[in-house]
């Protein structure tokens, strides 16, 4: 055993030699990341991202990265842990958006086109954001199609910078719109779920035709194309991709009346259990829970805003926690909507829903490999070396992404997904 153990040292020596004066090298090699350098806006240098890129600036190759290549992946590492990024401010939106014209050019919105069958299969998108303009044009440029559809409802306790981001990219950009209603959304309280109600109905009334509908936040990004994403959705035919799930210990989250405001008409941060017992939903409907997020057909969303049974179902979730979380999932359910999933079939979860794909701490090891960046609130904002399963693992969109975190994850999806839009034209 003594010799095994020798000889296993003698081989394992040279890699962690290796791996250390790899990592001397790149301190040398690399210096502060931050705006000026390498992160504002420089519009005709760097083509339609709109920026110096760090993966241009330092050499790194995102298909090596893809293919777990050590150096490369080395490289986003050590930029993560040693350096500090300083993105594009929420004002330097405003002033890029002043000129409509110049920001259409430059970010190249005018240059996406897509094939007949995206034409003949548009999207609606509800975005639901509420700080770093930057990030959320980059995510909208992502998942940008000119005959789509796009409405953006920012939480009315954003700063003042970042609304005025959010209408200059409303101004500029064709079928992007603001939502004509707007809440100041709480945590876990029934705003969230009305901002995305409240986009709902404006997308209802658009002119264009959509056939399903995705709701998104900030942080949120693409892992397909629009080609992708449309032909994954007709192959739905009409079935709805929302996670649904008996409750289980959830119940108690409708069972009390919570309370959003205290006794001086102030919101709290989270709602309020209090000891009121609630009365059963309305028509007799059986409870799931999910997630705030869905992929909805078009039929649906009209009963979601046209039926009765839905409206007096908002209504009694008034005062529930995080109702978001089981709007979707029990309407879902219930008998005879459009792309209705059984009462009887087998729960739904988040791993078989493929709007979006997230990574809970709790989670990793057993369901899929651990976090690579970093946890908030236990989940995990993705790293670069976990850009090969996020693309391969079969969802549309990847929860959470931050360049603070990971700038290199980032500008690789950018960067992957626009050269397979380009090989499919």
């Amino acid at each position: 055993m003594g010799k095994l153990w020798r000889q296993h040292i003698k081989k394992v020596i040279p890699v962690y030699m290796t791996l250390i004066l790899l990592m001397c090298a790149l301190t040398v090699l690399f210096s502060r990341v931050n705006e000026d350098d390498c992160c504002v806006n420089t519009f005709g240098a760097t083509g339609v991202f709109g920026r110096q890129r760090l993966t241009v600036k330092y050499g790194i190759n995102c298909s090596a990265i893809y293919d777990m290549g050590p150096v490369e992946v080395a490289k986003s590492v050590f930029i993560r842990k040693n350096q500090s990024y300083v993105g594009p401010s929420d004002i330097s939106i405003v002033n890029v958006t002043s000129d409509c014209d110049q920001f259409i050019t430059s970010k190249g919105y005018g240059a996406v086109q897509g094939s007949e069958s995206e034409h003949e299969f548009p999207l609606a998108y509800s975005l639901v954001v509420h700080k770093d303009a930057d990030l959320v044009e980059r995510l909208l440029r992502a998942i940008y199609m000119p005959h789509n559809v796009y409405c953006i409802h920012y939480d009315l306790k954003s700063s003042y910078d970042f609304i005025s981001a959010m209408q200059g990219l409303a101004r500029c950009i064709p079928n992007v719109f603001i939502a004509s209603k707007l809440e100041r959304v709480q945590y876990a309280g029934i705003s969230r779920l009305k901002a995305d109600l409240n986009c709902l109905s404006d997308l209802l009334e658009s002119e264009v035709k959509w056939k399903y509908v995705i709701n998104l936040c900030g942080q949120d990004f693409p892992l397909r194309t629009n080609a992708e994403l449309v032909s994954d959705l007709k192959m739905l035919k009409g079935k709805n991709m929302v996670e649904t799930k008996r409750p289980g210990g959830k119940k108690v989250r409708w069972s009390f009346h919570y309370a959003l405001k205290n006794k001086e008409s102030e919101y709290y941060s989270v709602p309020m259990k209090t000891s009121e017992e609630k009365s059963p939903p309305p028509h007799n409907i059986e409870m799931f829970v999910g997630s705030a997020y869905f992929t909805l057909s078009r039929e649906f969303a009209l009963f979601v805003q046209q039926s009765s049974l839905a409206r007096d179902f908002l209504a009694w979730s008034e005062d529930t926690f995080s109702p978001d979380e089981h709007f979707w999932g029990t309407l879902v359910r219930v008998p005879g909507v459009p792309g209705e999933v059984p009462r009887t079939d087998p729960d739904i979860p988040l791993l078989k829903s493929k709007t979006r794909l997230v990574k809970w701490e709790y989670l990793e090891g057993k369901f899929y490999p651990p976090c690579t960046g970093k946890h908030v609130r236990s989940v995990c904002i993705y790293g670069a070396a976990e850009l090969r399963w996020l693309l391969d693992y079969g969802h549309w969109f990847a929860n959470k992404v931050d360049p603070r975190v990971d700038p290199i994850l980032i500008e690789c999806l950018e960067e992957m997904l626009l050269e397979k839009q380009r090989m499919s034209v």
